[in-house]
């Protein structure tokens, strides 16, 4: 198992993987200086999940090859209401097909189609 630190000592990230040639391997988890999870995920291969400092999620999808893709979800930063800020798709790393933006109520507000 992989570890790393802030300079205070305390953990800054840990991965199951530890590393290989120098760089992290397998899943890891990262740590706010609070000690709550900041993000869970692989070397930017497969699923991701970010959170917010107070627990709350910020955002969650997929990578292939560093890329993004497939559905992504965001969360509002600003407001602890867990409602969705938006939320569509990505392909190679660029959002495609319809969009949704919702405002901090979770009402949704905007539609956009990206080709």
């Amino acid at each position: 198992m992989g570890r790393e630190r802030f300079n205070d000592g305390s953990l800054s990230g840990e991965g199951e993987g530890g590393y290989q040639d120098g760089k992290r391997h397998g899943p890891w988890t990262f740590y706010f200086k609070n000690g709550r999870v900041k993000a869970k995920g692989g070397r930017l291969d497969g699923e991701w999940v970010w959170y917010r400092e107070d627990g709350g999620l910020l955002q969650q999808g997929a990578f292939v090859d560093g890329q993004q893709q497939g559905p992504w979800h965001q969360w509002n930063r600003c407001h602890d209401t867990g409602n969705r800020l938006d939320e569509g798709t990505y392909n190679l790393g660029k959002k495609t097909g319809e969009w949704i933006t919702y405002n901090k109520a979770g009402e949704e507000v905007k539609r956009n189609v990206h080709l």
